[in-house]
């Protein structure tokens, strides 16, 4: 069983004190096919909250506030063994919170309680001081929630050391590429540290198959199956001419080649938290760096 011993044994209390790790995650449409389920998945994300709160650390997540979503899963978890001070933060884009009532607010405010607090954002992505006390807008141009949600992807990044990228949708997503890529390029222009798990496939896979393709051997493509989303591949392209030009494709992130690549295939919850809290505690200094 999966039971988070590795976890706990690899990173001393308040070794990530300070530290912010942004979570780029979404729905995989390959759950199937690797004979896993969303359960997996939010556990995985579980473990990972589990294994960054404990050692003094600080989880951003960009997302909405609906009852069955991420974000209150991540809340649900934090209230069985998170700290009280906040250490959740929940980055809603202008598109987002502006479709909610103040009712509905006040009622996720009071849900987060001690556990977390909510960034709201404007069109920019800019942080406002509070959510703003207008009517309802129902209803968003594609180019204001794609604008919108680029500046929050923005924000994240200015406003974390680190990020963790896991699943993602391929098709029937909103903008000019997938959320997943979009949230890549970003951090690779930033040179932030990246984690990309792949084992449960979606965006983040084909993200690794495009900067690492050694560490996607494990999950070969469908032979004459359907052509992927071209705004999904023309992000891919893009993703990797920003990588030649930086010099850099995060894979700097306090984990070696073998331990990367083991990142990139597994699907165990107590395995990738293990992963990840390993290189950020290496990145922290309060772990001997990666052999």
């Amino acid at each position: 069983m999966d039971d988070g011993k590795d976890r706990m044994e690899l990173l001393p209390a308040d070794s990530l004190r300070g530290m912010r790790l942004g979570i780029s995650a979404s729905d995989s449409p390959d759950l199937a096919r690797l004979g896993l389920l969303d359960t997996h998945f939010r556990m995985t994300l579980g473990e990972i909250t589990r294994t960054v709160v404990i050692a003094e650390g600080s989880i951003y997540y960009g997302g909405h506030l609906q009852s069955n979503g991420i974000t209150n899963f991540l809340i649900e978890e934090l209230q069985r063994y998170g700290r009280r001070d906040r250490p959740l933060k929940v980055c809603l884009a202008w598109t987002v919170h502006r479709s909610m009532s103040a009712d509905e607010i006040k009622e996720q405010k009071e849900y987060l309680g001690l556990f977390g607090e909510i960034h709201f954002l404007d069109p920019d992505g800019l942080l406002l001081d509070r959510h703003p006390n207008e009517p309802v807008k129902p209803k968003f141009s594609e180019e204001e929630h794609a604008a919108s949600l680029s500046g929050l992807r923005t924000y994240m990044t200015s406003n974390t050391e680190a990020r963790i990228v896991i699943g993602g949708k391929k098709t029937g997503f909103q903008g000019a590429m997938p959320g997943i890529v979009e949230e890549v390029l970003f951090s690779i222009e930033n040179r932030q540290p990246l984690y990309l798990a792949g084992g449960f496939g979606g965006a983040t896979l084909d993200v690794i198959r495009a900067l690492r393709p050694d560490f996607a051997e494990w999950f070969p493509q469908i032979k004459g199956g359907n052509e992927l989303d071209a705004r999904l591949t023309d992000g891919l392209n893009h993703l990797v001419e920003i990588v030649k030009a930086e010099g850099w494709d995060g894979y700097e992130n306090g984990l070696n080649d073998e331990e990367n690549c083991l990142l990139a295939a597994s699907y165990r919850p107590s395995e990738i938290a293990a992963l990840v809290g390993k290189g950020l505690g290496r990145l922290s200094g309060d772990l001997e760096a990666a052999p």
